[in-house]
């Protein structure tokens, strides 16, 4: 017997009419965004920008000059333009220069001998590229003039380099395999060179004068040193084989040297742990015989000595650091006879811009041992501001 079905709670009474759709829902209010304005504004603030313009100032007791460099931006960024002088106590500027970088091309100006030097670079391809520099006046500025162009790729690269049009390299490289150099002085004899990887790590050169004056000079290089062979002329000028080279091996826990150059022959051995150092060294047939040793009582505590016996001359430091802003040295110098100390506030070796309110400061005592009333005390100040 069947089971009837329930009944329908919502009949439609006619059967082809589509159910209505149910009622809409209230329509929930937009989601809200945050100020577009104020978010860029935030993030512009939270990325640092440099400072738009840089100043650095540094005094030297020594010397008792001021050395003053000025630096900006310019253009959104894309250049930049550097001013540097120096000025006595009197205020007499000297040696000003001025230049202007971007990132192809450079003009360094000497304001007093009104020379400029240009420098100018270009990558025409991934595998081209051209360098050049022009001193308007030759040797006035310091700088060699050269022209530099290169072509370079996975298994080939040639380079051709002229210098104070004096000199020319050219440089021919296959892979890591071979390479042609060859190098000419004008009014000069030149040099040209083929250089082999035989193994990993070993390289045979082979290079010799142009116009040639005998023998080439062959150099093997291995992972332990090198050794070249070459002619040289002796005190009677005869043409004599020359053997030079170097080999460094470990030893004893420690690394031990051999230099043999002009038939002498230098001897030296170092060891090294985290708080000793000990570096004794011969050099024959002269018998000078040397060493250093150097102990670390603390990861702030140094202490250094020097020793040579065939002159009896010594010398010794201690140093004491505290972080890496505040340095103390002091030493003495048997052979000069000269006792001293400094002091450093902000690294030593560092830029003006990471030391502590961006300034740093050097004092120094010098004490002749023969003279002590002659002792000077001197003083080096770097200062840099951000405008």
């Amino acid at each position: 017997m069947e089971t009837p079905l329930p009944p329908n709670p919502n009949p439609n009474p006619n059967p082809n009419q589509l159910e209505a759709p149910p009622p809409p829902q209230p329509s929930s209010p937009p989601p809200s965004f945050p100020n577009i304005a104020r978010i860029s504004s935030f993030a512009a603030a939270a990325v640092p920008r440099r400072p738009a313009i840089r100043l650095t100032s540094e005094f030297d007791s020594d010397s008792s000059l001021f050395f003053h460099k000025v630096s900006f931006r310019l253009f959104d960024r894309l250049a930049k333009l550097k001013l540097s002088f120096q000025n006595d106590r009197n205020g007499d500027v000297s040696s000003p220069h001025l230049g202007f970088l971007t990132r192809y091309f450079s003009v360094l100006y000497d304001v007093e001998s009104r020379n400029a030097l240009l420098n100018g670079s270009l990558d025409v391809s991934p595998s081209l590229q051209l360098k050049a520099t022009h001193d308007v006046k030759n040797d006035q500025i310091g700088k060699p003039e050269y022209i530099h162009i290169g072509w370079s790729t996975s298994s080939l690269s040639m380079s051709c380099t002229s210098k104070n049009d004096k000199s020319i390299v050219y440089c021919l490289c296959f892979g890591r395999v071979l390479q042609f150099k060859y190098h000419r002085e004008k009014e000069q004899q030149g040099e040209v060179a083929m250089i082999a990887s035989l193994a990993p790590s070993y390289k045979l050169e082979l290079s010799s004068a142009v116009p040639t004056l005998g023998l080439p000079r062959a150099t093997l290089r291995f992972p332990l040193g090198e050794v070249s062979v070459a002619e040289r002329e002796d005190e009677e000028l005869k043409r004599v084989l020359s053997i030079n080279g170097i080999l460094k091996g470990q030893l004893m826990n420690g690394v031990c040297t051999a230099l043999y150059k002009d038939n002498d022959l230098n001897l030296r051995y170092s060891y090294k742990d985290g708080e000793l150092t000990f570096i004794p060294s011969v050099s024959l047939p002269a018998n000078a015989l040397s060493f250093a040793f150097k102990r670390r009582f603390s990861p702030a505590d140094k202490l250094s000595y020097w020793y040579h016996f065939d002159t009896s001359a010594w010398s010794t430091v201690y140093k004491r650091t505290v972080g890496k802003d505040l340095k103390f040295k002091a030493g003495y110098d048997s052979e000069v006879r000269l006792g001293w100390a400094s002091l450093w506030v902000g690294d030593e070796d560092g830029k003006a811009k990471t030391a502590p309110m961006k300034m740093k400061v050097q004092f120094m005592l010098q004490v002749p041992q023969d003279d002590v009333r002659s002792s000077a005390v001197m003083f080096r100040v770097k200062k840099r501001w951000d405008i």
